[in-house]
């Protein structure tokens, strides 16, 4: 009997009309979604921070529900009312010296500018150096009244998403195929408990901060020690660029009172830093969610090109969400899920053999 022969080429069939059509509307389907996302990035942002306010307060209710035995809304209610009954308590009780020092501290800036512009004028770099700096745009350009109502916006929705975040959470799965809806759901849950432990931290290094920096000005003999304190501790919530502003804040206002003063500012503000670089950070880092120094600076950059200012304060907090949801979905499901286990080399397996 013939062996039979195997033909010299081998016919490959055609892929199907529907796959092909299939993978056409997927790809379209995917620019669609990058344009609208583009388009649509500042409403995204203060979506995000609402979801962000949302995380917080939850993060804040959850211990009152242990301790209390309430349930889910009237805990959230009680958390709303204790930081609305803290703020008016602050504010009967020091309201009126922060409001003072944070005018005088309105006046006392462009007194300090001038004569920081006119000690650039006495050197031989300064005309150049303003030249620069004058001709340069400003690219962090927010009104106050705008940048009030959108806090308010964001409290808003945090608060409404707070207290009932189950259908939103449904409503979002249900766009997406039933296979991959409790993938999803695990991961969602992974980035909610990733910033709320960044959260947690980051109050804790704001709070440190700014108390470092008012009581070091202070012991400096340094004027408007409390709002810029204060001050500094808000920045904080921006990385780089908080430290950065609110040191240089620091040292103009110093500089007004003489070389001798700026300079110690200037190293109070590098000690704090390097405290909170070396020591704080490292501390909190433990258990909470954790970015690579360039993965932050890019987050900072990025974010500030999409959506402006509340992109760079909401930088952070959006990628340790992104870096949640990438290492569930993506690294986990799909990478390490298709990577072969590493097996061990014949000698040692002839070790082991040996030693059985």
């Amino acid at each position: 009997m013939k062996p039979e022969r195997k033909p010299l080429f081998r016919t490959v069939a055609a892929p199907s009309q529907t796959g092909y059509v299939g993978r056409v509307v997927i790809a379209v389907a995917i620019v669609v979604l990058a344009w609208l996302a583009l388009e649509l990035r500042a409403v995204i942002v203060v979506v995000f921070g609402g979801v962000l306010a949302a995380v917080a307060l939850r993060a804040a209710s959850t211990p009152v529900q242990r301790l209390t035995g309430l349930r889910e809304r009237p805990a959230l209610a009680l958390v709303l009312a204790t930081i609305v009954g803290i703020l008016a308590l602050g504010s009967w009780l020091i309201g009126e010296p922060v409001t003072r020092e944070f005018g005088a501290l309105r006046r006392e800036l462009p007194g300090a500018i001038e004569r920081v512009t006119d000690w650039l004028d006495s050197q031989s770099f300064g005309p150049a150096l303003r030249d620069w700096l004058g001709n340069g745009k400003p690219g962090l350009e927010c009104s106050a009244i705008g940048a009030l109502g959108t806090l308010i916006l964001i409290i808003v929705v945090g608060i409404y998403i707070a207290a009932d975040p189950g259908p939103y959470r449904r409503g979002l799965l249900r766009l997406l195929p039933l296979q991959q809806r409790r993938r999803v759901d695990a991961a969602m849950a992974e980035a909610g408990r990733g910033l709320s432990r960044w959260l947690v931290s980051q109050s804790i290094a704001m709070v440190t901060v700014g108390t470092m920096t008012a009581i070091g000005l202070t012991l400096l003999g340094m004027p408007l020690a409390l709002p810029l304190g204060i001050i500094t501790g808000l920045l904080e919530f921006v990385p780089f660029f908080g430290t950065i502003t609110s040191s240089a804040l620091i040292i103009l206002l110093a500089f007004a009172q003489g070389a001798v003063p700026a300079l110690n500012a200037a190293l109070l503000c590098l000690f704090v830093q390097q405290f909170e670089s070396y020591v704080l950070q490292p501390f909190l880092q433990r258990w909470a969610v954790a970015l690579p120094p360039a993965v932050g600076l890019t987050a900072v950059l990025v974010f500030g090109a999409l959506a402006g200012p509340l992109g760079v304060v909401l930088a952070t907090p959006l990628m340790v969400a992104v870096m949640a949801l990438v290492q569930r979905l993506y690294v986990d499901g799909t990478i390490e899920a298709d990577t072969p286990p590493i097996r061990a080399s014949a000698p040692a397996q002839d070790r082991a053999g040996g030693g059985a």
